[in-house]
């Protein structure tokens, strides 16, 4: 995209270049694998129906003009011992996804790993290597020519997750920094394997976007809560050579921003969550400006959503946001409403209704809900619109 003018204004006649995705809006299929503080491992793919009913799910995003979708490999099932791989749990979802012309992003590893593997040992960046270039190689031979990955699933969260708070593995407190290190080295080092295989691989690198801000004008409590809200930035600023150099970042390893953000992604330092409509709540649009001047990557809102009756607002609120960001030169590639389908939770198993589609039956079909369906088959009408509004502005081969 060409350099903007001031005051966020996009001059007369500016081209768009089209995106990296094929369409939009994107289908955010839950993936996540992590073993839980309990030792109880999660397969969300599995849980969902997912797994099994690849193909119908796949074909059901035709009719909602969605043609890019996210979803994952699941790690342990594939390496159960090292460098040994059982393809048969991922190659029926490629499979399906080819066959319905479908441009998926690939989770490599998505909170989860083989349960061999100790994580903080070179051997955890070592095998993940191993297995990303693995992957690369067998989609190169499957015909996929310009392959999409996210190799690791936020960081950031991960290694609060994981190694701040013990929520999940590795279960530990205190080491959320290490853990943070580790995976970036995991990332860089996956990414490297998979260009040596797919030299023309595209990454996005997802990670929660949020804001933190004081409850109190105390000013050792602004300055605390303002390096809270920085602190989102630190796995790509690692990543990219700009923090802590002798990890290997460097700017080529930083391709698209993948920026998660839900409806709890703001709040106030060690208080309650900011809601919607609050005077503290800060615009999504501003937060997305701020992550592309700061990287000038293009940006993709990667997971969006929320439960229950607050889907449709929710919905409307990030589209809104997104097409002021557009207006203002952010080159935002696309939504992804996720997850797309309902799902159990991780601590409990209670029923997650955040879908467009709901839990499958016997066959594999799937009750839509129905006023959310409807409402992201409109989203990309609603993108050209404002394009067209733009004086001057024309669009070059962003699907509709």
């Amino acid at each position: 995209m060409t350099a903007q003018p001031k005051g966020d204004e996009i001059e007369p006649g500016v081209c768009l270049q089209p995106p990296a995705f094929n369409s939009f809006v994107m289908a955010g299929f839950e993936c996540s694998s992590q073993r839980r503080q309990d030792g109880r491992r999660l397969d969300l793919l599995a849980n969902t129906g997912h797994a099994r009913w690849a193909d119908k799910d796949y074909r059901r995003l035709t009719d909602l003009n969605i043609r890019c979708a996210r979803d994952g490999l699941r790690w342990h099932l594939i390496e159960r011992s090292p460098g040994r791989y059982d393809w048969s749990s991922f190659m029926p979802m490629l499979k399906a996804a080819q066959a319905q012309q479908l441009q998926v992003v690939w989770d490599l590893c998505h909170y989860g790993y083989p349960d061999d593997l100790d994580i903080w040992r070179p051997s955890f960046v070592e095998r993940f290597a191993r297995f990303a270039g693995a992957v690369a190689k067998l989609m190169t031979e499957e015909g996929v020519s310009v392959p999409f990955y996210s190799p690791i699933n936020e960081i950031s969260f991960w290694s609060w997750a994981g190694g701040d708070v013990s929520y999940f593995n590795p279960n530990a407190r205190g080491r959320g920094q290490e853990l943070k290190h580790q995976l970036v080295r995991a990332s860089i080092a996956a990414i490297e394997a998979i260009r040596e295989q797919a030299p023309s691989a595209r990454f996005v690198q997802c990670d929660p976007l949020i804001n933190v801000i004081a409850g109190s004008r105390r000013s050792e409590d602004i300055e605390r809560a303002e390096a809270y809200r920085q602190s989102q930035f630190e796995a790509l600023d690692l990543l990219t050579g700009r923090q802590w150099p002798g990890l290997g970042g460097q700017e080529h390893y930083l391709d698209i921003i993948g920026a998660n953000f839900y409806p709890h992604n703001q709040w106030y330092f060690e208080g309650r969550r900011i809601e919607r409509g609050e005077a503290d709540y800060r615009p999504l649009a501003g937060m997305l400006k701020e992550l592309h001047q700061r990287y000038q990557r293009p940006v993709l809102i990667a997971e969006t959503g929320a439960e229950d009756e607050e889907r449709l607002p929710w919905l409307n609120y990030v589209v809104d946001q997104a097409l002021k960001a557009l207006e203002r030169g952010v080159p935002v590639q696309g939504i992804c409403w996720y997850p797309f389908l309902d799902y159990p939770g991780w601590d409990d198993d209670r029923y997650c209704p955040t879908g467009v589609f709901g839990y499958p039956d016997g066959e594999g079909e799937r009750a839509a809900f129905h006023p959310l369906h409807v409402q992201i088959a409109q989203v990309p009408e609603r993108v050209n619109a404002c394009l067209r509004r733009r004086d001057g502005m024309r669009l070059e081969g962003w699907p509709t």
